[in-house]
């Protein structure tokens, strides 16, 4: 059994440290642990293939911007035979503050664009979510600015440690199941 874990965010360089792409940081900090290299998937994204606990494990990042994620993720999900409830998405949630962390089992996309996405394309909600807190926002910021804003150098300090959690969390998750991964951060 494969898995398929999938952050979310907007490439190119005007997006790479906004609070949109925390996502696309954790799975680069889990490509730089694990060793990974990316290359490129079928002009969707950039993908790296590792072995975690000898488990195949199919890193992704979308390069198709947040709202067309799900087309990334269904295509290498399809090609690879990996069934929805493997998948594993890893998105910025302006609901929690920064430095939390919410893992869970299913659920609705909660507003998040790029997760809509997702579940519109795999046709279900029964897919294993990492939420990663960048807010709270502020009453008079919109959203679009403030998830497309930067993080400010006190959230960097809170957020850096929050990726290396959310990296064991994934990792425990596949070398000893979502429980035991659950019980760890949530």
């Amino acid at each position: 059994m494969a898995i398929l874990l999938a952050g979310l965010g907007n490439p190119g360089a005007e997006y790479a440290r906004t609070r949109h792409n925390a996502g696309f940081r954790v799975l680069d900090a889990c490509a730089a642990k694990w060793g990974a290299e990316w290359k490129p998937w079928q002009k969707l994204g950039e993908y790296a293939k590792v072995c975690v606990g000898g488990t195949d494990v199919y890193l992704l990042k979308p390069l198709t911007y947040m709202n067309e994620s799900g087309r990334a993720v269904s295509s290498l999900a399809r090609f690879y035979k990996i069934l929805p409830q493997n998948c594993v998405i890893c998105f910025d949630e302006v609901a929690l503050p920064v430095g939390q962390l919410r893992l869970r089992k299913s659920g609705s996309a909660g507003g998040q664009k790029g997760m809509k996405s997702v579940i519109e394309q795999l046709g279900t909600q029964d897919i294993v979510r990492l939420r990663v807190g960048i807010g709270p926002k502020p009453e008079k910021i919109d959203l679009v600015n403030f998830v497309l804003g930067r993080f400010s150098a006190a959230d960097e300090e809170v957020l850096n440690p929050t990726i290396g959690k959310a990296v064991s969390a994934l990792e425990t998750y596949l070398i000893q199941g979502l429980e035991k991964a659950m019980n760890m951060v949530n």
